[in-house]
């Protein structure tokens, strides 16, 4: 699975956030957000200053089952993606969530983040990653399947945008 994307890797640089990279995560989010329904915010991204996303980044960087990836290209963020792990007795368990600008689907973005992410979830001995993805989105649940996500459930009427209400897939990952 790993074939094609070194190509990838060598023109976009995914690294992990900063608290430095909070502004320009920021204008990605409204971006990214304008682009697609298939994302929890719209061209508004989310309702979050810089100072709070530093934060935000600075407490992730601080969790041993957490991580946040944002993909440049040319100084700009092109695609995120994040583990975002549980406490206590959830704590081999993480949600992972991932978006990339609409002018690079297809090109092995998405595949390599989750690459990323499932290594790091080895790494950190996280055996199960959780996701949701809204139930036509069928592009993305075909990436999700080939890297051995399956369905354990859905979520209806999850989004509701302009009065229509869309489901949600319930996928999981286990690495044990």
């Amino acid at each position: 699975m790993t074939e094609g994307l070194e190509a990838v890797m060598e023109e976009f640089d995914i690294r992990e956030a900063t608290p430095e990279d909070a502004e320009k995560i920021i204008a990605y989010l409204a971006q990214v957000g304008g682009e697609t329904d298939y994302l929890s915010f719209g061209k508004e991204g989310l309702p979050i200053s810089t100072e709070e996303e530093e934060k935000f980044i600075q407490n992730i960087n601080k969790e041993e089952h957490s991580v946040l990836y944002v993909v440049w290209k040319n100084g700009e963020i092109i695609g995120d993606a994040s583990l975002s792990g549980f406490s206590r007795r959830m704590s081999h368990r993480a949600e992972f969530g991932i978006s990339v600008v609409k002018s690079e689907w297809g090109q092995g973005i998405g595949r390599a983040l989750l690459q990323k992410c499932i290594m790091y979830a080895k790494e950190h001995m996280i055996e199960l990653i959780n996701l949701e993805v809204r139930s036509d989105n069928i592009r993305a649940i075909h990436v999700y399947e080939k890297y051995g996500f399956r369905k354990i459930g859905t979520a209806p009427a999850y989004f509701k945008i302009d009065g229509e209400y869309y489901d949600f897939d319930l996928m999981v990952l286990d690495l044990r």
